[in-house]
């Protein structure tokens, strides 16, 4: 009896101190939470060089984190730090009255008498729907001047825990198999179940990479690349906006492409409108069907309606993060279940749930 108190105090003290240890690294949950990611995305370029330098893991690690930092990190700083100027410079246009969104919404009305039909059928205000996009539009943009003024003061926070995250990259590289084990070790699941789970973790976080934020950043790519081509202004912002909602199942590019492509024909630029579409539909579409199943096994693929939900709920609770951290919930929630159908379930008949757990065993 007595050694049974000592160990259930053991437990909860061990509980106790472990969820103290990880509030203390909050402050930093982002910095760790990417360092993971990153390693896992260029795990398999790390074991090459590790083969081919052979026992010199200090240096293996070390080249794979200049990869990582010349590939990743300074693009996505000069892409982000440009976004920000854009849209800075947007919300000035707009606030000064430079740039007035009724005046397009006015020629899309006059260009196409249907639509004003139409918004007088569901008795919508005209004047009404032209300053509530004026409003939205100065929101939106003043948000992200807003946040480049953050960026701005926070400047040495942001810098801090970009070298954070290097700093935990490096030994994540060079100490990844040695932790992997120690986890699994510690972690009272036991082994098997321990190691389908992490490779879940593995699969699902390389698959959300390659088949989401990949896909994502050539189909804003290819949009900012129209964009600039057709004299648009402001291609970069708009390439980043296209590469935001991209991230979100079911809505595409084509949520920003398509009205504008409906506003040059408005405008009478009907040559500039038809390249717009045809690109759009036939380049950028495209990417997702042609590039998803070079990037991501159709075996590793969650149920659309997962994805979707995962995706949302993940962007609703953990911000930018959530289109990792949700799909991945997801798959371990799935994997869970499949572990408990499968061994404390015996009885029944095997549920399928397609693409979802169909490499477990």
């Amino acid at each position: 009896m007595h050694n049974k108190m000592e160990n259930y105090s053991f437990v909860i003290t061990l509980g106790v101190i472990s969820l103290l240890f990880l509030y203390l690294l909050k402050p930093f949950f982002g910095a760790v939470f990417w360092a993971c990611v990153i390693v896992l995305l260029f795990y398999p370029v790390h074991l090459k060089l590790q083969r081919k330098l052979g026992p010199r893991p200090n240096l293996a690690a070390t080249i794979s984190l200049i990869i990582c930092v010349i590939i990743g990190i300074i693009p996505t700083l000069f892409v982000l730090g440009s976004f920000f100027q854009e849209g800075a410079s947007l919300y000035n246009r707009l606030e000064s009255g430079e740039l007035d969104l009724g005046s397009y919404l006015n020629r899309i009305a006059e260009a196409f008498p249907f639509v004003q039909e139409l918004l007088n059928d569901f008795e919508v205000d005209v004047e009404s729907l032209q300053q509530r996009l004026g409003e939205a539009a100065l929101a939106a943009t003043g948000l992200l001047a807003e946040n480049a003024v953050r960026v701005g003061q926070g400047a040495m926070l942001f810098f801090l825990n970009l070298a954070l995250m290097i700093y935990i990259l490096f030994f994540l590289f060079r100490d990844g198999p040695r932790l992997t084990k120690l986890l699994v070790r510690a972690l009272p699941l036991g082994d098997d179940r321990e190691r389908l789970l992490l490779a879940k973790f593995s699969e699902v976080t390389r698959a959300t990479i390659k088949g989401n934020l990949v896909i994502a950043v050539v189909q804003g790519t290819l949009g900012g690349l129209v964009f600039w081509a057709l004299g648009i202004s402001g291609p970069l912002l708009w390439g980043v906006v296209m590469v935001l909602v991209s991230l979100i199942p079911v809505i595409g590019a084509g949520i920003i492409w398509g009205p504008v492509a409906i506003y040059l024909f408005a405008n009478g630029q009907v040559t500039q409108g038809v390249i717009l579409v045809v690109f759009g539909i036939g380049v950028i579409g495209l990417v997702d069907n042609l590039l998803r199943p070079i990037l991501v096994g159709r075996d590793t693929k969650l149920p659309d309606y997962i994805v979707l939900l995962s995706t949302l709920g993940g962007i609703a609770l953990f911000g930018i993060n959530g289109f990792v951290i949700g799909p991945l919930i997801a798959a371990l929630f799935m994997a869970f279940w499949g572990i408990f159908m499968r061994e404390f379930n015996t009885e029944s008949k095997p549920v399928e749930i397609s693409g979802s757990l169909d490499n477990q065993e």
